[in-house]
């Protein structure tokens, strides 16, 4: 028998039996819908856990703090400072794109009658384009600035009259889409280290002397894109011309004793530095030399690997529970193909007799039970992308109740290779389901079978 003859004898045999036929296909619809939609929920947290891990920062990006104060990293080893020739030795390591050190600090800028406390990091500015810090409006910083300041999206509107009694409502975003009180780009200020400068005195300390704060003038030179992520309520500046601005107002700070002025952090060492690897592949490497160095470190790709494994585990979890859908299917395949051969045994015999092979009758018992394995396959995903639509659609509905989501959620998601893979597997779990039948009307005797009424 040619291959042509048994495709039209298989296909004609199951023709004949269509509610049967059917009812076997159905369950592996059901089966193989139930392990892509497992798994695509699976897939769906963990595109939610790298989404929100995207918004809080880089993947690529290294925060590198002093070793040696008893934390995870550091353990009971002797302190380990983070200064200039330890940055200097980062950039060293195979893989880093850039390094920076930070200058943390907390600064009041005044515009006039208005105020606004923030904080501010003092970088390199030829740093910041590899840590992807991208521009609204103006510029970003550049090596030769002086006191020229980039601001997060949000500091232009922490500006305020700190004298009005309508202060704190007027902090924050405008109403109405009303622009800023104070226009960054354009409008002079000054920095002060003074976080009492210009605000409202209470009765028992307006006989106090105070001496006068020291004013900074800067400039405001760019507004980064809003991110979502932290250096949005951040101010930058070139960390050599912050450094100069500390020392000053540290001589100032010692002609007086006042209790409200901001000390500066020691110039001993940074708080942090900032390690920009090239490649996300390489941050782990990258991430313990400079741990082996004696230095804390951390990065999202830590979150990364944990939330990985919790979402594998789940996703086996979800997967185990779809294939037992599957499983029931194949013992549905291998009941219809057992009950063919009951049917057929006089068939069967008949084939023998006329000169089929052994093999030839084994082959159309095994593309009969592939076709409903891969038949059902088939229909099994187009059902899954349905019920995984509904899913993502109403799941999206459902969050506006329940309350802001990250921007473009979801809670299905099926990968092309996927469904793929469903469609291989449920059509290998047909011919294994159809191997003993196969083997079964192999083993009848002709004689026998043609004797079968």
């Amino acid at each position: 028998m040619n291959k042509l003859d048994l495709i039209l004898m298989g296909l004609q045999s199951l023709k004949r039996r269509k509610l049967r036929t059917f009812l076997t296909i159905l369950g592996v619809v059901i089966g193989t819908a139930s392990i892509i939609i497992m798994m695509s929920l699976g897939y769906g947290i963990r595109y939610s856990f790298q989404n929100d891990l995207d918004k809080m920062g880089n993947l690529t990006v290294i925060t590198v703090m002093p070793g040696g104060r008893g934390g995870p990293d550091g353990g009971n080893q002797k302190f380990k400072s983070l200064d200039d020739s330890a940055v200097a030795s980062f950039g060293k390591i195979l893989g880093v794109e850039a390094v920076t050190p930070i200058l943390e600090s907390y600064i009041k800028l005044v515009s006039g009658k208005y105020t606004a406390n923030v904080p501010i990091r003092g970088i390199y500015p030829e740093t910041m384009k590899c840590l992807d810090m991208e521009i609204s409006e103006g510029r970003l910083l550049e090596k030769n600035d002086g006191a020229t300041i980039v601001f997060g999206s949000t500091i232009p509107f922490n500006f305020m009259d700190p004298k009005s009694a309508n202060r704190y409502y007027d902090y924050g975003p405008p109403k109405n889409g009303q622009k800023p009180k104070v226009d960054v780009l354009k409008d002079n200020m000054s920095l002060t280290f003074d976080m009492s400068y210009n605000e409202r005195v209470a009765p028992y300390e307006q006989n106090k002397p105070k001496t006068p704060s020291k004013l900074y003038k800067v400039k405001g030179v760019g507004i980064l894109k809003e991110s979502n992520q932290e250096k949005d309520y951040y101010a930058y500046m070139n960390i050599n011309e912050l450094k100069k601005i500390i020392k000053d107002n540290k001589k100032n700070e010692s002609k007086s004793d006042s209790s409200s002025k901001m000390r500066q952090r020691e110039e001993s060492g940074y708080s942090q530095a900032l390690v920009k690897v090239k490649n996300s592949k390489d941050v782990k490497d990258v991430q313990q030399k400079i741990k082996d160095m004696g230095f804390t470190t951390y990065s999202l790709n830590d979150y990364l690997n944990q939330l990985e494994k919790t979402s594998n585990t789940l996703q086996v979890i979800l997967g185990g529970i779809g294939a037992i859908s599957l499983l029931v299917a194949a013992i549905g395949i291998t009941n219809t193909m057992v009950m063919s051969i009951y049917e057929r045994t006089r068939e069967i015999g008949i084939m023998k007799v006329i000169g089929a092979s052994l093999k030839d009758i084994k082959k159309l018992f095994l593309f009969e039970s592939g076709v409903i394995g891969f038949l059902g396959g088939v229909f099994g995903i187009i059902f899954s992308y349905i019920i995984s639509f509904i899913l993502n659609f109403f799941g999206k509905n459902f969050s506006k109740f329940v309350g802001p989501t990250s921007e473009g959620a979801k809670l299905s998601i099926i990968p092309i290779w996927l469904a793929l893979f469903a469609l291989a597997f449920s059509t290998m779990i047909g011919l294994i389901s159809g191997y003993s039948p196969a083997k079964r009307a192999m083993k009848l005797s002709a004689l026998e079978a043609i004797k079968t009424e």
